[in-house]
């Protein structure tokens, strides 16, 4: 049986599916984040994306890598800390990001979104404490709205901010053709 944290983000798997439905080109190349043991990279695969998926555990990329061949799909997984290792400029036609938050990382991921491409982006605010469990530190949180002054200059296709059952923050953003 798999755990929650195992489970697809409901979240990202609709905005994926929505994002990768209305475009021309195929395959999209999508970029998981911190994607942990492949939770979100192996659902993409399974939707015809080229997925590249980064994480600065080991063990993790082995296991969605195991994973992923186990099934037939496609993933492109590398062990990195994106902090020493740069992204590729306007490569990705996503990126998804989800309870993970290092917010260096908010310029590096807007410029390595393609023009046209989008970010799918959900994580904790300082609400989730309350909850008693999930992150606890500042440097973990997302202050309120944060989220969404980090891709200003991107559409915003959605945005919402949570409190229950879990205080989260969604963005889905569209980098545009043109500054």
């Amino acid at each position: 049986m798999i755990d929650d944290s195992q489970k697809p983000s409901p979240f990202v798997v609709e905005w994926v599916t929505r994002l990768l439905s209305q475009r021309a080109e195929h395959p999209a190349k999508v970029l998981d984040v911190a994607m942990g043991r492949g939770r979100h990279a192996l659902v993409l695969a399974e939707a015809g994306a080229r997925v590249f998926g980064v994480d600065r555990r080991l063990d993790a990329v082995r296991e969605a890598r195991a994973r992923a061949a186990a099934d037939g799909l496609g993933l492109l997984a590398w062990c990195a800390d994106l902090s020493a290792v740069p992204l590729p400029a306007a490569t990705f036609d996503i990126i998804v990001v989800t309870r993970y938050l290092d917010r260096l990382l908010f310029e590096p991921l807007r410029a390595a979104v393609r023009p046209g491409g989008a970010i799918v982006y959900e994580t904790f605010t300082v609400d989730q404490p309350e909850h008693g469990w999930g992150p606890t530190s500042p440097a973990h949180l997302l202050e309120h709205g944060e989220l969404r002054r980090a891709f200003e200059g991107f559409d915003e296709l959605f945005y919402e901010e949570t409190v229950s059952p879990e205080a989260l923050a969604r963005i889905v953003a569209r980098r545009r053709e043109r500054p």
